[in-house]
């Protein structure tokens, strides 16, 4: 059958090589070539991820800590499966290192040494997004979805800059939420999350 076959994979490489073209190339724009090297520089984050620490030592007392694990976890295991098991497995070149590739490559930032196959960066960030939608959106409500789009606009700028294809995003992706919603209902399970209730004094 078709798609059991080597040419079936051949054309969903070509497709996944011309996004990244469209992406890269074609819907470049001056605002994007400032601001997306930027997004995908974790240090830009660090307030960020401050603040999460802030939110949860002050609201939730001894449940934060676990919190924190629960957190530190979901990365861990998204950054080393993405890692040790897909990136050494796969061996796949990043475009910026592929000699094919650089006839239609612009190359933002510094071509990072590793494999492509999945991007951690992906991986890494939609397992936190996960786990924050699952462990606040009871108390946050339609909010948390905000954490999927700042997942995503850091996903999508590995492309822009030119070091992931589109697949291997959606590979990270996958991962991510298939982690963070292992992790967000196992703490739920145990240490959901409330507000303190006020007192009437």
């Amino acid at each position: 059958m078709f798609f059991l076959t080597g040419t079936f994979w051949e054309k969903i490489l070509e497709w996944d090589r011309d996004l990244f073209t469209t992406i890269n190339s074609n819907w470049s724009n001056p605002v994007f070539d400032t601001v997306m090297p930027l997004l995908r520089n974790s240090l830009i984050w660090i307030p960020l991820y401050l603040f999460l620490l802030a939110l949860v030592l002050i609201n939730f007392k001894n449940k934060a800590w676990w919190w924190i694990i629960f957190f530190l976890v979901t990365v861990s295991l998204t950054d080393m499966t993405g890692t040790k098991l897909f990136k050494y497995g796969f061996e796949r070149i990043r475009p910026c290192n592929n000699p094919d590739m650089l006839a239609h490559l612009r190359l933002l930032v510094r071509c990072p040494i590793g494999y492509s196959f999945m991007s951690n960066h992906a991986a890494n960030h939609f397992g936190m997004a996960t786990f924050l939608f699952i462990t606040f959106r009871h108390l946050f409500k339609r909010w948390m979805w905000l954490a999927f789009l700042w997942a995503g606009i850091i996903g999508y700028a590995q492309v822009y800059v030119g070091v992931h294809y589109p697949s291997d995003i959606a590979g990270g992706i996958l991962l991510g939420i298939i982690y963070g919603t292992f992790t967000g209902f196992l703490f739920n399970k145990y240490f959901k999350l409330h507000f303190p209730e006020k007192s009437l004094h």
